[in-house]
């Protein structure tokens, strides 16, 4: 027994010096790493975490439901799209063309209402607040300096560094976009209960508005500005001018660094496929939402045109692809969240889920993204010859 306790004690000793260590270094950061990820049998953030975490509402307004198509699941998946969301581990699937729902499949116990993270596809909507501030004349326009709102960034290139640079990931920001290592930035940002301080110590190394470089960061940055700008929080801004009068069905959540904190805006709204594909339609649609323009149509075309022409994969918060010769523009997060939007024959697909293919070869856009592409055309073209 003596011995047992002997144990007990070594072994509480060891991981209160493992604690201690852990603030001595500044990477305390890990035990709510551990706790959330690796408790929970993950390698990585997913789908639920969000009950992991003190959230925000987007509260919803007056439900506006999605029209259901004539033929609403009438055409199955085909057998490579059964065979993707199978391997994939797809949670929801959803086909919308011209405005109703043609296709919808959940899987896992999901369905219309519950709610996934969204990962990085937030980083489309904290674009589109943007633009609405600049609407609103929060903010003057896409060259507003970050300085006007963080002297701390003042120096040989954050002098430069505008809200578009932000937007259109091309900070300069010193960051490391590395999901899976404990150590990066992104894994601080994802589990630190300060953001503000984690995002105001870092550098810009180099000069912005030069090229592309995806860094979420940026966005987080962005975000902060927004809340300066605006005076409210990133949900309640949101919720006013895009979740309510787009006439979502449910509320939304968003998580924060902590309670009381901000919104850790490059990722995490958890809500569902039918409430996320809204943003694919008001950008369908330039801004407008039962006739009213709630997101300017000029700032729009401005976030699906490629702002650098060596990297026309990506605009202002969105992605691009010239796929089939057609215009697509998409919404994207970890692990393979997708609203993606061809207007040229008005259709939505949306797809929600636990794992993600590898990038086609030398290529930005993943190999999945092409599978829900191409079978979604199957589809459609299968019920137009019946």
């Amino acid at each position: 027994m003596k011995s047992l306790m002997k144990l007990l004690l070594w072994f509480a000793a060891f991981f209160a010096g493992v604690i201690l260590l852990l603030y001595i270094f500044n990477v305390d950061y890990l035990i709510r790493a551990v706790k959330t990820v690796y408790l929970n049998g993950e390698t990585t953030a997913f789908l639920s975490d969000y009950t992991e975490f003190p959230n925000r509402e987007i509260k919803k307004g007056k439900p506006q439901p999605w029209n259901i198509s004539k033929e609403y699941n009438k055409v199955k998946p085909t057998k490579k799209l059964a065979q993707t969301n199978d391997s994939l581990r797809t949670v929801a699937f959803l086909i919308i063309k011209n405005d109703s729902i043609w296709h919808e499949s959940y899987f896992e116990n999901y369905d219309k209402d519950t709610k996934s993270n969204s990962f990085s596809m937030a980083k489309s909507v904290v674009t589109a607040a943007l633009g609405r501030a600049i609407m609103d004349g929060k903010i003057k326009s896409l060259d507003q300096k970050v300085t006007d709102f963080f002297h701390e960034y003042a120096g040989k290139f954050g002098d430069k560094l505008t809200v578009g640079d932000l937007s259109s990931m091309s900070s300069g920001l010193d960051w490391d976009e590395k999901y899976y290592s404990p150590f990066s930035i992104t894994t601080r940002a994802y589990f630190d209960d300060d953001l503000n301080k984690v995002i105001l110590g870092l550098k810009i190394t180099s000069e912005p508005g030069k090229e592309m470089k995806y860094l979420s960061g940026n966005t987080q940055l962005l975000a902060m500005i927004l809340q300066k700008a605006t005076g409210e929080h990133l949900s309640d801004y949101v919720s006013k001018h895009f979740w309510q009068p787009m006439g979502a069905e449910n509320d939304a959540l968003w998580q924060i660094d902590d309670p009381g904190g901000i919104e850790k805006a490059y990722c995490c709204i958890a809500s569902n496929a039918r409430d996320f594909a809204r943003f694919g339609k008001l950008y369908k649609q330039k801004g407008k939402w039962n006739g009213e323009q709630i997101l300017d149509a000029a700032f729009i075309e401005k976030c699906i045109t490629p702002r650098f022409a060596d990297s026309k994969q990506y605009g202002y918060g969105w992605w691009l692809s010239d796929y089939m010769d057609k215009q697509i523009y998409y919404m994207q997060g970890h692990l393979g969240q997708y609203v993606i939007v061809i207007p040229e024959d008005d259709l939505i697909i949306v797809r929600l889920g636990h794992l993600r293919d590898e990038r086609a070869d030398g290529n930005y856009h993943r190999k999945d993204f092409y599978v829900y592409i191409d079978e979604a055309y199957k589809m459609i073209n299968s019920d137009r010859k019946n």
